[in-house]
């Protein structure tokens, strides 16, 4: 009879584990697929949804919005936009541009499409998704030690903003935020905001090389508040600054989740997406994000 108990028990016992484990890989599956809180410090966000990109874009360095569930993408090597819904959950464009290249950052203006390579040109490709669409390159004051991946559209003042990711122009203390004016396409000769690196907000980032400390890989602004989101991709972090440019908050990502995020964009309404680059053989992606506290 303790023998049948016992037989009783340890199958028990068996089912119980099996169960547990059922339950533990259905919450990772779940949490792989975005319903779940990454908390980071004094960071909290929300991942709200998630796509996974076709190896073509393993390597996106760039994103911007262009309605209708679609966003326009770059990435290191191919001088082309590729044009992703993600509705759809598919490129259903490729639109080539130029030569290979090292191509960091994407904005768009109306029917017009702006580029950065890592060297600091700006390329402006014209009505972009047209079949006669032209190119014009302009060179900055930029080189490839700055190592340019910041770009986005500052409606506002008719302007491009761009940051340097390594060395600044004039000093390793701070990195400039610059204008590049589409009214004369222009470069301003000084930065119009500043991220200082010695800040208390970004003391828990400090490196013993001060400029490593914080190294933009692209940047854009909220359509309501104004502020503006700055990315890093090299040790994952978000810095939001606000309209006037002061640093507000900090945030530190799981690097899991993003390995190189290198591109960020908003919605109209003001949702954030950011992209990161894959490594190895994994895919790269389109995470979307809320952010509270």
């Amino acid at each position: 009879m303790a023998g049948k108990n016992n037989d009783f028990n340890m199958t028990r016992i068996k089912l119980i584990t099996i169960l547990g484990i059922v339950l533990a890989l259905l919450v990772i599956f779940l949490g792989f697929n975005g319903r779940f809180s990454q908390r980071h410090g004094n960071a909290y966000y929300t991942v709200k949804d998630r796509w996974q990109l076709p190896f073509t874009l393993q390597e996106v360095s760039g994103i911007v919005w262009l309605g209708d569930h679609k966003v326009a993408a770059v990435q290191d090597e191919d001088g082309s936009i590729f044009i992703y819904d993600l509705k759809a959950k598919q490129v259903e464009e490729e639109i080539e541009f130029g030569d290979p290249g090292d191509y960091e950052g994407i904005a768009v203006k109306d029917a017009d499409a702006f580029v950065l390579r890592s060297d600091g040109a700006i390329l402006e490709i014209n009505n972009f998704r047209d079949g006669q669409r032209t190119v014009k390159t302009y060179e900055t004051r930029f080189t490839e030690r700055n190592n340019m991946e910041s770009l986005a559209i500052d409606p506002d003042e008719n302007r491009l903003l761009i940051s340097p990711k390594d060395h600044d122009l004039d000093s390793d203390n701070f990195k400039g935020i610059y204008a590049f004016s589409l009214e004369n396409k222009k470069l301003a000769s000084q930065p119009v905001l500043r991220i200082d690196l010695t800040d208390s907000i970004l003391s828990r980032f400090r490196d013993n090389d001060l400029y490593k400390t914080f190294r933009p890989s692209d940047l854009a602004i909220h359509p309501k508040s104004k502020e503006i989101y700055v990315l890093e991709g090299t040790k994952p972090k978000l810095l939001i600054l606000g309209a006037d440019g002061n640093p507000k908050k900090a945030y530190a990502l799981d690097k899991k989740m993003f390995p190189q995020p290198e591109g960020i964009t908003f919605s109209p309404n003001g949702t954030l997406y950011i992209s990161s680059e894959g490594k190895k053989d994994t895919h790269g992606t389109i995470t979307q994000l809320e952010f509270k506290g």
